[in-house]
């Protein structure tokens, strides 16, 4: 299969430009996907275009990951209802290593390959041109009709909050940007999730009528969840690529908990498995569903590309040890068992106050594991925590030393899937 048919049966195309697929099998194309630096950490949202650039590489194709320095100073109004808050250039410069480092681990940027991955920052030509100049020179070639007929542009314009022109103006400089990469890196192609598409064609309109050339583009569909909730959100928050945000124990765990549904469309999109891998992987879990053969194949491939297989050894054995045998009683846990369940949430509480009694709900309020005691008592009464493996069904329950696993630790389970392994000091 070449690159186009093999994101199109990966369900990872969803708009494409005429003549696209012609270009990619006559010659070596250089592509480019931008990257928003609005954290230091890009989360799950941000693969599936990583993902794009590592099939492009994959192919022979040179991929080109541009980090939106200047455009992230202004805000893309795209999929927004208002208008967000703008980033100073010091925590833009912070966001821009983290990013930086980031996409290092999946793409190869050898200097000697021919097709090595290059990343550059938007903000190192836009910081060169005067506004005067980006009028003159590039305003003249797009139209206000051109660019309010975009369904990003219309659809703040009709709502409440509005668009400024600070948003409005975003088009032009994402356009710019293919413009610049199209005359000084040869860059054809860009990609880009679906909701970029205004944006994308702005680029190639810029390419056709101010360099004459010709330029490319596709992109994805945006990723979805068969229940309607938001892909890539927990009750804890997004989930991070950045070990240090979100733990490979988590991150694996958000993967293995999927629906039948989510994980059979996320296989093709997020692994690299062939077709007679995936096909076979579907056929052994139509067989019998409950082993989840689907869901921890997916959990195991995503876990290692992103983390690694060291992290994936460590994530699955903490998921033995709170999950294999739930039976067993938490008193049958070593030390060593629990000090060494990677990416369960650990704190700690003065062990003098468990000592004299304390009530459960302030136990759980005080070691952070809930933010207020109304939404511990909440989640109590509703049967949602557990403490040593055992069901809290009293919210007058006393935690005191017989709570003590070897005299020092408390397991708690906030939840199916949120540990937190207390420590008293």
């Amino acid at each position: 299969m070449n690159l186009i048919e093999e994101l199109r049966w990966r369900g990872m195309i969803q708009d494409i430009m005429p003549g696209t697929d012609e270009q990619l099998k006559k010659e070596m194309t250089t592509a480019y996907i931008g990257f928003d630096p609005t954290a230091e950490s890009l989360h799950i949202g941000s693969l599936v275009p990583i993902l794009l650039l590592v099939h492009l590489q994959k192919a022979g194709h040179k991929p080109i990951a541009l980090i939106g320095g200047a455009t992230g100073m202004v805000g893309d109004p795209s999929g927004k209802s208002e208008e967000r808050n703008l980033l100073d250039e010091a925590t833009l410069n912070r966001n821009i290593a983290g990013v930086r480092g980031q996409l290092e681990r999946f793409l190869d940027f050898s200097p000697g390959r021919v097709n090595g991955a290059e990343m550059v920052n938007n903000y190192d030509w836009f910081k060169k041109i005067s506004f005067i100049e980006f009028l003159r020179d590039t305003g003249k070639y797009i139209t206000v009709n051109y660019m309010m007929a975009k369904d990003s542009v219309r659809k703040r314009i009709e709502g409440d909050a509005g668009i400024s022109y600070t948003e409005f103006a975003y088009q032009l400089m994402q356009g710019y940007d293919f413009y610049w990469l199209y005359a000084n890196k040869n860059c054809k192609l860009q990609m880009g999730g679906s909701d970029q598409w205004g944006n994308i064609t702005t680029g190639t309109e810029l390419v056709r009528r101010k360099a004459g050339g010709e330029a490319f583009a596709f992109t994805c569909p945006l990723i979805t969840k068969a229940d309607g909730g938001k892909f890539g959100k927990t009750e804890t928050g997004n989930i991070w690529l950045d070990p240090l945000r979100t733990s490979p124990y988590q991150f694996y765990q958000f993967w293995l908990n999927a629906s039948d549904a989510d994980a059979e469309k996320w296989l093709r999109i997020f692994t690299f498995l062939s077709r007679d891998e995936t096909d076979k992987i579907f056929t052994e879990h139509s067989i019998d569903a409950s082993l989840r053969v689907l869901q921890r194949r997916l959990a195991e491939e995503v876990t290692s590309f992103v983390h690694g297989k060291d992290e994936l050894s460590k994530a699955i054995e903490t998921t033995q040890k709170l999950f294999s045998n739930q039976t067993a009683p938490a008193e049958s846990l070593s030390v060593a068992d629990l000090e060494g369940m990677e990416g369960v949430v650990k704190s700690g509480f003065p062990k003098d106050e468990i000592v004299k009694g304390v009530d459960v709900i302030s136990f759980l309020t005080e070691s952070k594991i809930f933010p207020s005691k109304g939404e511990a008592r909440k989640t109590v009464q509703g049967g949602g925590v557990s403490i040593n493996r055992k069901k809290v069904e009293n919210i007058q329950l006393t935690i005191g030393t017989d709570s003590l696993l070897h005299n020092e630790y408390i397991l708690v389970q906030k939840g199916k899937k949120n540990y937190y392994l207390v420590k008293a000091y």
